[in-house]
């Protein structure tokens, strides 16, 4: 009998280090390519995959989203947003949108996909950064997000011993949108980010990655 393709759920895969690790793990699973908005060129993409449609603000649409998924394998938080500026320049609605996308959307997925990734004994990679750390000036409401999804990551490990994978994935200046027109320190390019991703998901089912940092070489 031939064995089932196994399934990803990448948020954040229309661009940057979401698209880069959506193409790695495409090569050899089904991808529920997530986006806030129009994810047809990504699904055009790649060999097997899906659209997965959501605002990740809007916690009632995202947990009807998660709940139409029923196989899954591997779950890779990507999306994210980062508002700069000191803080004092920094909105109420800048600092609940980045709490919202970097933190609470992935808690709501995490919570609403456990039942099918413990099923699978799958994989959950949260895209934490270097800003999980410490902090950076002009950067207190990503780094504050950051905290927290290591915080949560951490947690989740402990809490999901034995019955689903956890890793932290901390990628250094990565060329991405998210950085388009900072300084001109050196970046690496998302496909690297993407291939430490393959190490954690190659690395099961009978072990687990707990963290890996990846960062451009020329730092």
């Amino acid at each position: 009998m031939t064995k089932p393709q196994q399934t990803a759920l990448v948020t954040g895969a229309s661009r940057g280090i979401g698209r880069a690790i959506a193409e790695e793990l495409g090569k050899d699973h089904h991808i529920y390519a997530g986006a806030s908005s129009d994810a047809s060129e990504v699904v055009a993409a790649l060999p097997s995959a899906e659209p997965f449609e959501v605002d990740l603000t809007d916690t009632a649409a995202l947990t009807a989203a998660a709940r139409k998924v029923e196989q899954l394998d591997v779950l890779v938080l990507a999306a994210g947003v980062l508002h700069k500026g000191p803080l004092e320049e920094l909105t109420e609605e800048q600092w609940r949108e980045t709490f919202e996308v970097n933190v609470a959307a992935p808690v709501t997925l995490v919570k609403e996909l456990l039942p099918a990734l413990r099923r699978s004994h799958g994989l959950i990679i949260t895209i934490n950064s270097g800003a999980g750390f410490h902090g950076i000036e002009a950067n207190s409401a990503y780094c504050a997000s950051k905290f927290a999804l290591r915080g949560f990551t951490e947690s989740l490990q402990l809490e999901e011993a034995g019955k689903v994978r956890v890793t932290s994935l901390h990628p250094g200046r990565t060329d991405t949108d998210m950085l388009a027109g900072d300084d001109d320190r050196p970046k690496m390019d998302a496909v690297n980010v993407a291939k430490a991703a393959r190490l954690a998901v190659d690395a099961g089912p009978d072990a687990v990655v707990e963290f890996l940092r990846v960062r451009p070489s020329g730092i």
